[in-house]
């Protein structure tokens, strides 16, 4: 089949009407491409965005949680009356009224220079550890006398005690049956522990 001029002039235009009708095609595929792959990127950059959000939410929850433990700590400490300065009056008043309530016969003690243990820094305070290290001397009827006593002291609150050493020895005098004499006597040293809040001072 031969095409004439002519009919080369009546295809002309609708070959230039295919021709724009296929470039604009393919310009509006390339624009959809663009806009799908914007739409990627901002989707990606979302998911990011999020993950370090929920990253950053759970950081600051077990921080909090982390400071709620600390300070309910810190307010147990308060109530036993361990956080700030030495309360020496305390302490002797606390030796005194167990040495009554358990009628100790004999019961002697010296409270030693405040000496600091440790310094630890964190949040929400930074603590310094004192210690005064308390010498007792008591004579015991039997070895639980020791451990009420012990007891008792640590129930009495105004610093954390904890014993270092305890020794034990036999007085050797025996029971007359008239009156009751101490079978034992005992030797202890004990740190009385006390916590200072720096921030609070400053």
């Amino acid at each position: 089949m031969t095409l004439t001029r002519a009919d080369l002039r009546k295809l002309a235009g609708p070959f230039l009407v295919a021709m724009a009708l296929l470039a604009g095609g393919s310009a509006l595929i390339w624009a959809a491409r663009q806009v799908l792959h914007g739409a990627q990127r901002t989707l990606a950059s979302a998911a990011a965005e999020r993950k370090q959000n929920t990253e950053r939410l759970a950081r600051i929850a077990e921080e909090e949680r982390e400071v709620s433990e600390k300070l309910a700590v810190y307010q147990q400490l308060k109530q036993l009356h361990v956080l700030g300065e030495e309360r020496r009056l305390e302490w002797a008043d606390a030796i005194q009224r167990i040495r009554t309530q358990r009628e100790l016969l004999d019961l002697s003690y010296r409270v030693e220079q405040q000496k600091l243990l440790a310094s630890v820094p964190g949040k929400p305070w930074n603590v310094d550890f004192f210690a005064s290290t308390m010498k007792v001397n008591l004579a015991l009827l039997h070895e639980d006398d020791l451990l009420r006593f012990l007891a008792d002291l640590r129930a009495s609150g105004n610093a954390y005690y904890a014993v270092k050493k305890c020794s034990l020895a036999r007085t050797g005098q025996a029971a007359t049956g008239v009156s009751i004499a101490p079978r034992l006597r005992a030797e202890c040293d004990i740190d009385l522990i006390t916590l200072i809040d720096r921030a609070a001072k400053e």
